[in-house]
This record gives C-alpha cells, sequence and structure tokens, in this order.
C-alpha cells in the first residue's frame, strides 16, 4: 500500500514523505525478535497504546444467537488465502432477527506494513478493511463487527469460504497477524416482524469463491454475467473500491500537465465508481477517502485510526428501476469500474434481488434514464512558478443530477420506481513549494442525495439519503538551514449520513450517523534524513448515531503521545433517553 516516487531531497514533498514514512518509522520502532509476545485483549483502557475507536458494536435483539465458528486464531504470515467451512446453524434454521458477524484481529510487535483484509463466504464479500500498524513495543488487536441481516440468503445452505489477508514475514517484516471471526444468529423474538432481506445475494468478485478485482485505469472493469430469476422486484449493488498502489492518496492527486511540478501523482483528486448493467449507466458509487494505519505519518494513527480505517462500509446503489429489465429471462451483464483509476482500485460488489413471492414472471421496463456513462469533471488551476517557487492552486470539481425509473408488473400491481440523485464533488489544493518548503493544504467535499419513490400511483413510499464526506488535510515539511527538518500532518477525516423515509400506511423512519477523526503530528528529522523524534501528537474520534427507534449511541476517544488519554459517551443522548422515559411514564 506504498506509493513510491522519487523526487529530489531538497524537496521532500507529500509523496516523498508518503513512499519512504514506513521505513523513516522503521528506524525509531525497530523490530524485537525474540521477545514473548503478550498481545492486549480488544478494548478500550485509558493509557493504553492498543488500537482504539469510537465505533459502536452493531444493536442486537434480546435473543439468544446461535453461533456460528468461521475461523479460529489464524495466522496470517503469507499471501495465501486460508479457507474454512460455513454451515447453517442446525439450532437456529432462520428466518432470523438479526445476523451479525464479530472478528477480532491482532499483531505482534515489531516492525509490519498495514495490510488489506477481506473475508469472503460462497464468494460474496462480507468483511473488507485494513489492519493496524504495530510499533516496536506495542502488539495491537481490535474488534470489528458487520450487520449482515440483508445477506440472510447467503447463510441458508452450507458454503466455502476465505480469508484474504496477505502478509510477508521475514528479516525485515517480522510481524504476524492473527484473525478470529464467528457470524451470530438471532432468532426473531414471538410476535415481532421478521426483517424484509434480499432473497439471492449474488457476489462480483475475481473469482468462484471471492477476491477483488484490481482495476488499474478508467476502462477497467469488474463484470460478471447472471441469469437471473424471472420475478425480481428490487435489485441493489453494494460496491466496495479501496484505493490501492499508486491511487493511494488520490485525494492527493493533480491534473498530470502539472504533477511534475507540484511533485504529486496524477489523473486529478477525483476517482468515482460507475454501475452499467449491459453496457448502459445504472448508478454512481462515489469513492470514500479512506486512509490506512501506515499512510502520510503513521504516528498519526496512533492509537485511533481513521475513519472506517478497520472496516469499510459498502456504498449501496439502488438498480430497482432496472428490476423489469433483469427479469425478462435474458443474460445480463453487472459491471463496475472507477473513473480515473490510475492504478488503482482492489474492488468487489455484492447483487441483492428481491422477489415476487406470488407470480415466477413478472414484466417491466426502464421508463427513464438520464445518467450519462461517464462524469465530466472540471479542472481550475491557479499556479504562479517564479523562479522554481511556486503557489496557488489546483482545484477539480463534478456534479452530476440525475434520475432512474421503471415499473414493474406484479403480483400486486404495478409497481413504479423513480431514484433521483445528486452528487457534488469538489477537491481544491492550495500549493506553497520553494527549495526549502514544501505545503499541500487539500480541501475535499464529496456531498451526495438521493431520494427514492416507490408505489402504485396512488400510495407510495418516500426514503430520502444524504451522505456528506468531508476532508480536511494540511501537509508541511519544512527544510531549516542545518538540515534538519520537520513534516506536519493536520486532518480532519468525516463520515455523516442521514436517512428519512415514510412508508404506505405514514409510518416515518429515521437514522444519524456523523463519525469524525482529527488526528495531528509533526516528525522531526535530522540533516540525514533520519527521524530524530515527534512532537504534538494527538488525535480524537467521535462517533454519534441516532434512529427513530431509540437506538441513539454517542462516544469520543480522545489520545496523545500515542497513548489513549479519555473517553466520553452519551453526550447528545440524554435528552433522547429523557423522551423515552417521558414516553414510558405515559404509558406509550
Amino acid at each position: 500500500m506504498k506509493t513510491q516516487c522519487g523526487f529530489p531531497q531538497h524537496r521532500k514533498s507529500f509523496c516523498y514523505s508518503l513512499a519512504t514514512a514506513f521505513f523513516l518509522a522503521a528506524a525509531v520502532f525497530a523490530s524485537c525478535n525474540g521477545i514473548a509476545q503478550v498481545i492486549p485483549p480488544p478494548g478500550l483502557v485509558i493509557g493504553s497504546a492498543n488500537t482504539a475507536t469510537a465505533d459502536p458494536p452493531v444493536p442486537r435483539p434480546h435473543t439468544t444467537p446461535c453461533v456460528v465458528q468461521l475461523f479460529s486464531a489464524v495466522a496470517f504470515a503469507n499471501f495465501s488465502p486460508k479457507s474454512f467451512s460455513f454451515v447453517p446453524p442446525a439450532a437456529c434454521p432462520g428466518p432470523w432477527a438479526k445476523v451479525v458477524l464479530n472478528a477480532d484481529f491482532s499483531i505482534q510487535a515489531g516492525r509490519q506494513f498495514d495490510r488489506t483484509a477481506e473475508i469472503w463466504i460462497g464468494g460474496v464479500n462480507v468483511y473488507f478493511g485494513t489492519t493496524s500498524e504495530p510499533s516496536r513495543a506495542v502488539a495491537r488487536s481490535w474488534h470489528i463487527e458487520r450487520d449482515l441481516t440483508d445477506y440472510s440468503a447467503l447463510f441458508t445452505g452450507s458454503q466455502n469460504g476465505r480469508v484474504d489477508l496477505g502478509n510477508l514475514v521475514n528479516s525485515t517484516f517480522t510481524s504476524t497477524l492473527f484473525g478470529t471471526a464467528e457470524l451470530q444468529f438471532y432468532p426473531v423474538q414471538h410476535r415481532h416482524r421478521v426483517p424484509q432481506t434480499a432473497d439471492m445475494v449474488l457476489p462480483l468478485a475475481s473469482d468462484p469463491t471471492g477476491g477483488t478485482a484490481f482495476l488499474s485505469t478508467t476502462n477497467s472493469t469488474l463484470a460478471k454475467t447472471f441469469n437471473l430469476p424471472t420475478n425480481v422486484e428490487r435489485a441493489f449493488l453494494d460496491v466496495v473500491a479501496q484505493s490501492q498502489a499508486a491511487d493511494e492518496f488520490w485525494y492527493t492527486c493533480v491534473p498530470d500537465d502539472v504533477a511534475n511540478e507540484l511533485q504529486s501523482c496524477g489523473a486529478t483528486g477525483f476517482r468515482e465508481t460507475e454501475v452499467t448493467i449491459d453496457g448502459q449507466p445504472a448508478g454512481v458509487a462515489p469513492v470514500y477517502p479512506w486512509i490506512y494505519t501506515g499512510g502520510i505519518d503513521p504516528l498519526l494513527w496512533r492509537p485511533i485510526p481513521g475513519v472506517q480505517t478497520l472496516n469499510f462500509v459498502p456504498y449501496r446503489v439502488d438498480l430497482t428501476p432496472f428490476a423489469g429489465l433483469l427479469s425478462n429471462g435474458q443474460p445480463h451483464q453487472i459491471a463496475v469500474s472507477v473513473f480515473n483509476a490510475s492504478n488503482g482500485f482492489s474492488t468487489t460488489a455484492t447483487l441483492l434481488l428481491f422477489e415476487d413471492h406470488e407470480w415466477k414472471v413478472v414484466t417491466g421496463e426502464v421508463t427513464r434514464n438520464t445518467l450519462g456513462a461517464k462524469p465530466t469533471p472540471v479542472v481550475v488551476e491557479k499556479l504562479t512558478n517564479t523562479n522554481g517557487n511556486i503557489t496557488g492552486s489546483v482545484t477539480v470539481s463534478s456534479s452530476r443530477r440525475f434520475s432512474v425509473a421503471g415499473f414493474v408488473l406484479t403480483s400486486h400491481g404495478r409497481v413504479e420506481t423513480e431514484v433521483k440523485h445528486t452528487i457534488k464533488f469538489k477537491n481544491r489544493q492550495d500549493f506553497n513549494i520553494t527549495n526549502t518548503v514544501f505545503v499541500q493544504n487539500i480541501a475535499q467535499r464529496t456531498n451526495i442525495s438521493s431520494e427514492t419513490i416507490t408505489g402504485d400511483g396512488e400510495e407510495q413510499n418516500v426514503s430520502f439519503q444524504r451522505f456528506r464526506w468531508p476532508l480536511n488535510l494540511d501537509f508541511s515539511f519544512i527544510t531549516n538551514p542545518d538540515g534538519t527538518s520537520a513534516q506536519t500532518t493536520a486532518i480532519r477525516q468525516q463520515y455523516l449520513s442521514e436517512q428519512a423515509a415514510r412508508g404506505e400506511d405514514g409510518e416515518e423512519s429515521f437514522s444519524v450517523i456523523s463519525n469524525t477523526a482529527t488526528p495531528s503530528d509533526t516528525l522531526l528529522f535530522d540533516a540525514h534524513f533520519n527521524i530524530t523524534g515527534s512532537q504534538g501528537q494527538q488525535s480524537a474520534q467521535k462517533f454519534f448515531s441516532n434512529n427513530s427507534t431509540g437506538g441513539c449511541f454517542s462516544r469520543s476517544i480522545t489520545a496523545a503521545k500515542g497513548l489513549l488519554t479519555a473517553i466520553t459517551d452519551g453526550a447528545g443522548c440524554e435528552d433522547r433517553d429523557d423522551d423515552h422515559a417521558h414516553d414510558r411514564d405515559n404509558g406509550h
């Protein structure tokens, strides 16, 4: 996951620092061969250097789950996939109120890159994330969860599974990773509704057992042709496109014509995932700017990693307007590509189909599709070059507004669906570059809003969804007259989600999520570019969520000098709790 650059040392640019950060850190955090390893359990402990997140657990019902072990204490010290078998829980035959993936990972103290981790069942991706980097004296562990209830159909039969967590262990890279995972199946409580889940869960993967496809250019695709059932009512595609290699820091990239003078990667700071059906545009999945624990400066992420770094959230694309087309009995190709990919993106997707349970055949068609084949980003360059000293800004922006509509003739009448999208993206980078100064300040905004209207013309379901993914990244590298230097980085990374829905019966629901990470650090170097220490290392994460069922969660954590310093729970949930207590007191 490391970008390789080759710029002169007198201009230790952002990209240069990214390429060398791990090896520089390794000079300080040398390996500890031969030392007995004690890996702490996951959890939040004040004063601990162990990996810490403010992420909430998946909400569970009050029933007792059946637990199926997928794998236990598996060591990852090479690049071979690790296989396992899944068998449905006999004591909990389903349907299930909730299906939850629990996984625990750890890494020995020593020296190691951040690595990509994936879990596949029946070829379907059920987990995608990256790992924490260790340090010389600190082994790390962490816990992840994912709600897989929508994927319940995948778990009704026995399946082959595999774990991909490639890791190199030798005399230089000394730390082995370990992992354990299980699925929890929660029975439905008496007199509670069975959740509506997909009838079919189908993978877009590199082979039948799973695996991502590496998309190196705009024209690269992950494509699969399906023979689908002829009674599809609704369809969705969960997409993950993870930036890798030269695209790992895509949000720092600039237009090709100024990439050399700005000492940066090319293809601009804009990437976007496109979805097609039979070659026709069908949807868009904006790319989230994940930053991994070795990214830019490893100390930024100790002990608190970036937003979703350990556990990516897929982007769900609504393909329901195409349900009639997908049900016509013909084979259909669904494909995913990444616009502006420049080597490249590790990509997978999962197709979820909801069927008409009364009719074996439905008919329908797409009635409107205003989505263009490709985005048309606008680039503005305002740079001044005076005797090799460069100041100014580079901006890339994209604005897309489109709607897709279609209908299906079902056992319960004609069902029409219209999906309206507005996606606005802007990445502005301000530069100040001299022989002794490299400053690159990035302000990126991704704003997504959608409205989905489904109904028979008289009664309608309406849902709204809005995402905002702000990223601010300020980077400077200053060389002093004596040859020493300092690299300072400050980041504010956010994931904001708001959803609201109104059903045919007038029942309303909502959910909100806010996840923010704010690390900063200054690395100090001697005249030979060896790390001599750091100053001002601190980080924080704030996670808040709330929904119409009363499920409010709030947690803030802070850290300094690599140690957890504070945990604050419940802020912002007090009023919500009081409201529910008032309802209970009044018999509601």
